[in-house]
């Protein structure tokens, strides 16, 4: 197996909890117009496949239509943009085992299915410095399980398939990484039971950071 040379980090879930700011803005947007609020719980398995997905899983069945989703989606935008960062946070000891593996002389990116704006704000305000490439969900742009973003990333730091690693916390991002032709890892603290990641087959799920930090080591020493 060729060393690594290249990490590509999952955001939401692998790298940071948003998953209260995100509750807040659904909530916030379905109460407003008319429709039950969802548990933290429900939105944290919504959430992998961008804002629109997100709320149109959160609306009630039968109330799913593209005008339901249109006005709860403008509303969630609305509140989302001025909360997304009131309660997200890294993982404990996130920072410091990217700081470590960029020490190492690694490239890491992020790639997100979050919207760029936010992306990019989130990773220059917890982690200023650490990333080389950052990637949010872009209009004309296909979403992950896309491999289109992955493969850019790849080319604009000049590392090919078998010297990258996706980093992330769902199917999504195994699939990503699959498709891309990466190794992928996924870690076990974010938005999936780990029944959904051992079905989509990674090259290994970890449940801690310790663990992680092990992985990787296999893979870029």
């Amino acid at each position: 197996m060729k060393k690594k040379r290249l990490i590509i980090f999952d955001l939401d879930g692998t790298v940071l909890d948003t998953i209260d700011d995100l509750s807040g803005a659904v909530n916030h947007s379905l109460e407003k117009n008319g429709f039950p609020k969802r548990s933290r719980e429900e939105v944290m398995r919504f959430v992998g496949n961008g804002v629109s997905k997100l709320i149109e899983r959160a609306l009630p069945e039968g109330e799913k239509t593209e005008e339901n989703i249109s006005v709860v989606r403008e509303g969630f935008d609305e509140f989302y943009s001025e909360h997304y960062a009131d309660k997200t946070r890294p993982y404990p000891g996130i920072k410091e085992l990217l700081e470590e593996i960029k020490g190492r002389g690694i490239l890491l990116a992020a790639l997100s299915n979050k919207p760029e704006i936010f992306t990019r704000d989130l990773i220059e305000r917890f982690f200023p410095g650490i990333f080389d490439e950052i990637r949010g969900n872009r209009e004309g742009i296909p979403r992950k399980p896309d491999p289109t973003s992955e493969l850019d990333i790849m080319s604009s730091l000049s590392a090919d398939k078998e010297e990258t690693l996706h980093i992330g916390d769902s199917e999504t991002d195994i699939m990503t990484a699959k498709n891309a032709g990466a190794d992928v890892i996924a870690v076990s603290w974010g938005y999936r039971p780990i029944e959904t990641l051992e079905k989509a087959g990674p090259g290994a799920i970890v449940s801690d950071i310790k663990g992680l930090r092990e992985e990787i080591l296999k893979r870029i020493n």
